[in-house]
């Protein structure tokens, strides 16, 4: 058995810890979304700086993004093991 099922199954017991992961969940997409506007924010005014270099930015504005997003993933997949345990 791993690690992380062990600990799922001593916290998931709770009522607390399910409404800690709703919490949990609610916070790791609030993040991502902040991340992904500052993302944007920044890359549109680099490229209104240097319009030039708006096809490089774009590209890792988007690998930027899609590293934030897997991130906000990761977290409510975790929060939602937790509260469905």
């Amino acid at each position: 058995m791993t690690t992380l099922a062990i600990i799922l199954q001593a916290v998931a017991s709770m009522a607390i810890a399910k409404m800690g992961a709703g919490i949990g969940a609610g916070i790791g997409v609030l993040g991502a979304g902040i991340g992904i506007g500052r993302i944007g924010g920044s890359a549109l005014e680099a490229i209104a700086r240097q319009p030039e270099a708006s096809g490089d930015i774009r590209t890792n504005m988007i690998i930027a993004a899609a590293l934030v997003e897997g991130v906000a993933f990761f977290a409510v997949v975790v929060c939602l093991l937790i509260a469905l345990a």
